[in-house]
């Protein structure tokens, strides 16, 4: 079997296209604390799943880190600043904010926000000689 990224027959809910015009990419990292892991994840998981589901979302994803179990890294992307504040103002995403503020500690965080000006597809698959 294949797997390549045209093969349909291996597919998830948290597929996405990156090649779509994004305007707007975020970029975040959290670590927590050990004892607060799963809290953060019950939080953030329905976040996700109903942020992919909004207008204007190309893509939305939170991935545990695969060295830290307590790292975690959010990559979103939106077609312009209006989706992105439609987003940052929803139901979903002020629930799950107010429970990490409450519930979670938050050992580090850094986040950025990018106003994306031109795109590129990158594919290094190339550079490997057969």
């Amino acid at each position: 079997m294949s797997l390549n990224t045209t093969d349909k027959r291996i597919s998830s809910a948290g597929d996405h296209d990156k090649t779509q015009p994004t305007e707007i990419i975020v970029s975040a990292y959290y670590r927590v604390h050990p004892d607060d892991r799963q809290t953060f994840i019950d939080a953030v998981k329905p976040e996700m799943q109903a942020a992919q589901q909004l207008p204007g979302c190309v893509f939305y994803a939170f991935s545990q880190d695969l060295v830290n179990p307590d790292a975690f890294h959010l990559s979103e992307g939106w077609t312009n600043i209006e989706a992105y504040e439609r987003h940052e103002h929803s139901e979903t995403f002020l629930k799950a904010l107010a429970t990490v503020v409450k519930h979670v500690r938050i050992l580090n965080r850094e986040g950025i926000r990018y106003d994306v000006a031109e795109q590129h597809i990158d594919d290094p698959r190339g550079k490997v000689l057969s």
